[in-house]
C-alpha cells in the first residue's frame, strides 16, 4: 500500500516538473521561481532514492547520466540530413522561384519563411513508451548530422537539454495526429547570455575562449561529460517532423503546428509567404530584429509549403530543390583605428580593444572592436591611425579583419607596443609557453579583485557563507578589502554599517571567516586561483607537499613528480609564486591564522613504473574507482595504447583499444587479475 501511495506521488511531481520545463524552457511563460523548482525537483530525487524500483528513464531527474564507455558511437540517418543551396540577393530568389514554378506545374506553390539558427543540425527518434508504459512515446536516440549520411549518437548529451521531451503522452500524440515511432530534426544552439557566461568560466579555468555560439555549441554537444553539457543551457528549436523516414505528409505549416502541439520548442518568427517580394520583406524584418533574439541566425530558410509539391519538385545530389537557405551578408564597415586600449579582465588577461571612429553597421554605431591578443596585433601590423574593416558575423563582438590601404585610406603612422607591466596594478605580465595571452597574476590585483574573493569564498573553495555578490561589491565599494588576507581582520562593527548587515548577519559572516581558517591547504590553493589548479590537482599538490612552504620553494621537476602536473601546470605555479605580491598575500593569510598544511598520503608503489589503458565495462569497477586504485598503487593510466603501456584492462565490449593491444601484442588482463596485482601479485597472462 505504502509503495502504491509512493508512485502515485512520484508520478504527480515527475507531471508537474515536465509542466514546468515546458512552460519554462519552451514557452518562455515559468509560473514558479527557480528555487520552488528545485525544491520539487529534490523532493522527487528523495522519493526516487527510497524506491530506486520506481525510477523511469523519462523522469526529470535522469536528464544528466555518465560518460560513454568509449565515446560516441556512429548511427546512419533514417534517410540523409541534406544541406541547402544558398541565394544572397532577391536576383537568386527570383531564379529560385521561377525554378520551383516550372517544375510544380499546377501544383500549389506557397513557402514558409523560417529563420536560420546558426547552431548544430541534430535528429532526435522517438520510440513507443514512456511514461511507466503508458500509449505514449519517449527519445530513444539523438544523432549528429555528422557527413549527411551517418552522425555520432549523443543521447546522453541531448537529454540533458531541457527543451527537448524525454517522454510525450498519448493526448499529445494524438492532438498533433503523430504516431508513437516518429522523428524530429531541428537546432541546437547556444543562447548568447549562456555564450558569454560559459566564456567567462573558461576563462577562470584557463581555457581559450570559444569564438562564437555556433562553434560553443558543438563542441558541447561532443563533450563527454553530460553535466558539463546540462550547465551549458542549450536550446533546441524542432523545424522537421518525420514518420517512417518520409517529410510529414500534412506539409510545412502543419509540420511546425504539429511540433508545437508535441512539446517541442518551435521558433515563433515564421510566416507563409507567396512571392519574393513577401520573402524579402520578411528577411529585412529578420535582419532588423536579429540583435534582439538572444540567440545567432545567419540568415532566412524557405520552404515550399506543401508536400505534394515537394515531392514533385525532389532533390539534387545534395539539396532539396523545395527549399533555399537566404545569407545575411557579413555587415562590415570601414573606420578608423584611434588608438588601442588594454583592459584587465577578471581572471588577469590583458585584452587589447581597438577605439574606433565610430561607425554604423548592421543597425548598430560601433566604436570599439576586439583584437584578440598581441600576436593579432603584430599579425595585422597594426599602426594608430589606420584605417581596418570590421565586420559584424556571428560573433558577439564586433571585430577588426584587415587594414585597408589605398589613396583614401593613407597608413597609420604610430606602433603600438603591448605593456610589460599589468596596467591596473603595475604587476609583470606574464604569457605561458604556446599561449597567446599576457596575463597579470596579482591576485590582489584590483582589476581581478572582486572575481577572487567570490571565488576565494565559493562552496567548494573556502565555503564562506554569506559572503555573495552584494557583500563583496560594498567591502569593495567601502575600501574594507583591497586583498584577500584583509576579510580575516575585518570587524564587526565595519559590517554592521553596510546595507543589509545587522548585528546578527555580521557575527554570522565572521563566524564563517573565521572557520574558513581550517579548510586546509587543498582549499586555500583552489581559493589562490592559480591557473589550471582546479579541485583534484589542489588535492594532489596538498597531499605530496603537506604545506605551503614546501609548495613554494618545489622546482620544476618535483611538482612535475606530482600525479597529473605537467609542463604546463609546474610553469602556472612556479609563476605565480615567483610573484611578490602572491608571495606576500600567502604570508598575510599565514599570519592571520589560516591553516595551510595537510596530510601528506603515504602513497604505494606497487604498480610504480607499470602504465595501464581501462576499455570496456569492468564486472565489479567503475573505470574511475579501477583508474583510483591504479593510481593509488603508484601505477599510471592512459587514455590510448602505445608501446609504453604495460598492460590493457579489458572488460566487456571492449572497443578498438583492444584490437590495438593485440597488434602491439601488449598484454591484456581482466578485472580479476588487476585486483591481483594490487594485492601485490602476479598476472597469469
Amino acid at each position: 500500500m505504502a509503495e502504491t501511495s509512493a508512485a502515485k506521488k512520484i508520478e504527480k511531481l515527475r507531471n508537474e516538473l515536465r509542466r514546468h520545463e515546458h512552460l519554462y524552457y519552451v514557452l518562455d511563460a515559468p509560473e514558479i521561481s527557480d528555487a520552488e523548482y528545485d525544491a520539487l525537483m529534490n523532493e522527487l530525487k528523495k522519493l526516487e532514492a527510497a524506491h530506486p524500483e520506481l525510477v523511469t528513464l523519462d523522469s526529470p531527474t535522469q536528464r544528466v547520466g555518465g560518460k560513454p564507455a568509449e565515446g560516441f558511437k556512429k548511427a546512419q540517418h533514417s534517410r540523409p540530413m541534406l544541406s541547402l543551396d544558398n541565394a544572397y540577393s532577391a536576383e537568386e530568389l527570383t531564379d529560385w522561384d521561377r525554378r520551383v514554378h516550372e517544375l510544380a506545374g499546377k501544383l500549389p506553390v506557397e513557402y514558409t519563411a523560417e529563420l536560420k539558427l546558426d547552431g548544430l543540425s541534430v535528429a532526435l527518434s522517438y520510440e513507443p513508451g514512456g511514461e511507466s508504459g503508458s500509449a505514449g512515446t519517449q527519445l530513444a536516440m539523438g544523432l549528429t548530422r555528422g557527413d549527411g549520411q551517418t552522425g555520432e549518437d549523443v543521447t546522453s548529451n541531448i537529454r540533458t537539454i531541457r527543451s527537448i521531451p524525454l517522454s510525450i503522452p498519448a493526448d499529445r500524440l494524438k492532438k498533433a495526429k503523430v504516431p508513437a515511432k516518429f522523428e524530429v530534426r531541428g537546432e541546437v544552439v547556444m543562447p548568447a547570455a549562456a555564450f558569454l557566461k560559459m566564456n567567462e568560466e573558461r576563462e577562470r579555468e584557463g581555457l581559450p575562449a570559444f569564438v562564437n555560439p555556433r562553434n560553443s555549441a558543438a563542441g558541447t554537444l561532443r563533450t563527454l561529460d553530460s553535466s558539463i553539457v546540462a550547465r551549458r543551457r542549450l536550446v533546441f528549436f524542432a523545424y522537421f517532423l518525420l514518420v517512417d523516414g518520409e517529410y510529414f505528409a500534412a506539409g510545412q505549416t502543419a509540420t511546425l503546428d504539429a511540433l508545437t502541439a508535441l512539446g517541442f520548442r518551435v521558433n515563433p518568427h515564421r510566416e507563409r509567404v507567396k512571392n519574393v517580394e513577401q520573402m524579402m520583406k520578411f528577411i529585412d524584418s529578420a535582419e532588423h530584429t536579429r540583435e534582439t533574439l538572444g540567440y545567432e541566425i545567419d540568415g532566412v530558410v524557405l520552404k515550399v509549403d506543401a508536400h505534394g509539391t515537394q515531392q514533385r519538385l525532389g532533390y539534387t545530389g545534395r539539396a532539396p530543390r523545395w527549399a533555399i537557405a537566404y545569407k545575411f551578408t557579413a555587415r562590415a564597415a570601414i573606420s578608423k583605428l584611434e588608438d588601442i586600449m588594454i583592459t584587465v579582465g577578471r581572471t588577469g588577461k590583458l585584452t587589447p580593444t581597438a577605439m574606433l571612429t565610430p561607425v554604423f553597421i548592421g543597425g548598430v554605431t560601433v566604436s570599439r572592436a576586439t583584437l584578440h591578443n598581441a600576436d593579432f596585433i603584430q599579425r595585422l601590423g597594426l599602426k594608430i591611425g589606420d584605417w581596418v574593416k570590421v565586420e559584424r558575423g556571428g560573433d558577439v563582438i564586433p571585430k577588426i579583419v584587415e587594414v585597408v590601404e589605398d589613396k583614401e585610406h593613407p597608413r597609420g603612422k604610430r606602433s603600438f607596443e603591448f605593456p610589460s607591466k599589468c596596467p591596473e596594478c603595475g604587476s609583470k605580465v606574464v604569457r605561458a609557453e604556446g599561449e597567446a595571452d599576457w596575463r597579470c597574476i596579482n591576485v590582489d590585483c584590483p582589476a581581478k579583485l572582486r572575481e577572487s574573493l567570490l571565488h576565494f569564498a565559493s562552496r567548494g573553495v573556502m565555503n564562506i557563507e554569506g559572503l555573495g555578490d552584494a557583500a563583496v561589491q560594498q567591502l569593495l565599494d567601502r575600501g574594507l578589502v583591497k586583498s584577500l588576507a584583509d576579510l580575516y581582520s575585518l570587524t564587526e562593527e565595519q559590517l554592521v554599517d553596510l546595507e543589509r548587515f545587522a548585528e546578527k548577519s555580521a557575527r554570522t559572516l565572521l563566524a564563517e571567516i573565521k572557520k574558513s581558517k581550517s579548510a586546509g591547504l587543498a582549499s586555500v590553493l583552489m581559493g589562490l586561483g592559480i591557473r589550471f589548479v582546479g579541485e583534484r590537482t589542489a588535492e594532489l599538490l596538498a597531499q605530496e607537499f603537506g604545506t605551503i612552504d614546501a609548495l613554494m620553494s618545489a622546482s620544476a621537476e618535483e611538482l612535475e613528480r606530482v600525479e597529473e602536473v605537467g609542463p604546463r601546470i609546474s610553469q602556472a605555479i612556479l609563476e605565480f609564486f615567483a610573484d611578490k605580491e602572491n608571495r606576500n598575500l600567502v604570508k598575510r593569510l599565514k599570519d592571520a591564522g589560516v591553516d595551510m598544511t595537510a596530510e601528506k598520503k603515504q602513497r604505494s608503489t606497487q604498480l610504480a613504473g607499470l602504465t595501464f589503458v581501462l576499455t570496456g565495462t569492468l564486472p565489479k569497477m567503475t573505470r574511475d574507482e579501477a583508474k583510483e586504485k591504479i593510481e593509488s598503487a603508484g601505477g599510471k593510466t592512459a587514455g590510448s595504447v602505445s608501446k609504453k603501456t604495460s598492460y590493457v584492462v579489458a572488460g566487456e565490449e571492449a572497443g578498438s583499444k583492444l584490437d590495438k593491444a593485440r597488434e602491439l601484442k601488449i598484454p591484456v588482463i581482466d578485472e580479476e587479475e588487476l585486483l591481483a596485482l594490487l594485492a601485490g601479485g602476479a598476472a597469469s597472462r
